[in-house]
């Protein structure tokens, strides 16, 4: 009999060597988060999958806006934040500051912001330069038919029609990477109007969200807005091909995506905050973005703390291949590496 329960607490003991451990929710707490609407589908697909593999990862995430993300995480009111810029380093340095703490940025995916356009009785995809783009948002390109458009577009019947313009209205990383890659093919974008989260458009019709951008377009003929590619593929809404830093016209795709962050990989700092926008070669998309978690390196909830790192750790690595379906792309394996090194840095206290 003696030998028999040696044997059973063997193997016990053998079966539970290697297995990770999953933090258990004694008090059935939420774990909250805010931030980016840009990866808001592919974080919701993210949560409800885990949850599956884990009934006590109650991670609760609410799409507000890169501004909202950053300012929550910032207060302590949330466990993590998202955003599609990274945080500057003021920000960062009020955030450390007054939670005493140091936040760190992990890379999740590669999203891409595109132009989506109502232009009934068009066929094909528009070609829109950055020049023509800028343009359109300052308010000097007025008609779908200027010239410019049609010197991009010549098999395109454009019609005699004026350009509603439709942006953000609340703090957006969609919004920072549109100026951002708007302030590298024109000048005087930088200069007069800004790269933000929250800029002053001169002309046009605001949205909230993502969303509230898309629903715009889809209603008002004769517009044009720029949002994540999700919401585009979701409400099947023509989107542009768009002139990158080679003269090439591109369509966000796995590929173009990918090879924006390739290329940009060797300027990417140990912070790993980095813009890919307009990034070299012939098939980059130069609207594409690294979006970010923002959390704390150092968790003072032991069931919070171990539940983010092991969910991190788990869509940096299953959960990628979630995103191709989804409309992102997966980061590369060298960002992965490092992006897992950061999750490993957090510290349960």
């Amino acid at each position: 009999m003696h030998k028999i329960i040696s044997i059973l607490i063997l193997t016990v003991m053998f079966f539970s060597c290697g297995k990770k451990e999953v933090a258990v929710n004694k008090s059935g707490a939420q774990i909250n988060g805010a931030g980016a609407t840009f990866p808001y589908p592919i974080y919701s697909k993210w949560f409800n999958e885990y949850a599956k593999l884990n009934k006590d990862a109650k991670i609760n995430y609410q799409s507000i806006g890169s501004g909202g993300g950053i300012k929550q995480i910032t207060e302590g009111t949330v466990d993590f934040g998202a955003s599609d810029s990274p945080m500057s380093d003021e920000e960062i340095e009020k955030a450390n500051s007054k939670n005493n703490n140091s936040i760190i940025h992990i890379p999740t995916v590669i999203g891409s912001v595109v132009l989506i356009y109502n232009m009934p009785g068009t066929e094909g995809n528009l070609k829109l330069s950055g020049d023509v783009i800028a343009g359109i948002y300052k308010g000097v390109i007025k008609k779908w038919n200027d010239p410019k458009i049609k010197a991009e577009n010549p098999g395109i019947n454009l019609p005699d029609k004026e350009i509603i313009v439709c942006s953000r209205t609340d703090g957006s990383g969609t919004t920072y990477v549109f100026t951002d890659y708007l302030g590298k093919v024109d000048p005087e974008w930088k200069s007069r109007i800004g790269v933000a989260k929250d800029v002053k458009f001169p002309v046009g019709q605001g949205g909230k969200g993502n969303e509230g951008v898309t629903g715009l377009v889809k209603q008002l003929e004769y517009s044009i807005g720029y949002v994540e590619l999700v919401y585009a593929l979701q409400n099947k809404l023509k989107y542009a091909e768009i002139k990158n830093a080679e003269g090439e016209y591109v369509l966000p795709t796995l590929e173009s995506l990918t090879l924006a962050a390739d290329n940009s990989i060797s300027e990417m700092p140990d912070d790993l905050r980095i813009s890919i926008t307009n990034s070299k070669g012939k098939n980059s998309y130069p609207i594409s973005s690294f979006t970010y978690i923002l959390i704390f390196k150092d968790q003072k909830d032991e069931f919070k703390g171990k539940t983010m790192k092991a969910f991190l750790e788990w869509a940096l690595t299953t959960g990628e291949s979630f995103a191709q379906d989804l409309g992102y792309a997966p980061l590369p394996k060298s960002v992965s590496a490092k992006a897992l090194d950061k999750v490993n840095s957090i510290k349960i206290q």
